[in-house]
């Protein structure tokens, strides 16, 4: 499969998310902001970093590139799209995800391994993990903090929107500790934590299940596997 993975002016984590795409073992392919050609990918990854330097808020210009008006469209046609970090906040300021994100409660940038609680399995990148299970991935940001109004907040919880959740400390200070989120149809997932920094023996986290990092690997598994299924 052809995952699709978009560079905007000061994102970092491309090339990390195009390893963590071939480690899958899929083909990652690069795509720029500034195109309005997906290049006839199966799947699309925002990926982290720090575009247009967080300026206004973060990921609110990168929302407004040339190439999000295919993600949008390809997004509402069922495609998995994964937003990481910078991806996520690029996600609610395009609408495709609910709330938003903002600076941490602390005020200060946030970098340290994080547990995560699953806590939906039926999106595209969620299905090869159990509800309730705890994974180890790294997370680093200084505006994760997610808000949204106190309506928004019901109708993410009624609805199973929340994905993953902070276990410990919450370290943005997220309301109901929401670490992730996903749409209604389960194909578009945005979150906070680098599941590409989870993905190499002895380069990620280790964890209580002694995987060593490897917990990011199933978030890019579970899409690429579905699509090949």
């Amino acid at each position: 499969m052809r995952v699709g993975v978009i560079t905007f002016p000061g994102t970092l984590d491309d090339r990390d998310a195009q390893r963590a795409v071939r480690l899958s073992g899929h083909e990652p392919v690069a795509l720029w902001h500034g195109e309005h050609d997906l290049h006839g990918v199966d799947a699309l990854v925002l990926p982290g970093g720090f575009s247009y330097g967080d300026y206004l808020r973060c990921g609110a210009i990168a929302a407004r590139s040339p190439i999000m008006t295919e993600v949008v469209d390809a997004a509402e046609r069922g495609m998995p799209v994964l937003g990481i970090c910078n991806g996520f906040q690029m996600l609610t300021e395009a609408r495709l995800l609910p709330g938003g994100l903002v600076r941490n409660q602390t005020g200060v940038f946030v970098r340290r391994d994080q547990v995560l609680r699953v806590e939906r399995t039926s999106t595209d990148w969620t299905n090869r993990f159990a509800e309730g299970q705890e994974i180890v991935i790294p997370l680093k940001n200084g505006e994760g903090r997610f808000v949204a109004t106190p309506d928004e907040v019901a109708r993410i919880e009624g609805e199973g929107l929340v994905v993953f959740r902070y276990v410990g400390d919450d370290p943005n200070g997220s309301v109901d500790a929401i670490a992730g989120l996903a749409n209604a149809k389960g194909n578009v997932v945005g979150l906070m934590p680098h599941p590409e920094h989870a993905v190499e023996l002895g380069f990620g986290p280790t964890t209580t299940r002694m995987k060593a990092g490897l917990d990011g690997l199933d978030i890019f598994k579970s899409a690429l596997e579905r699509i090949a299924a």
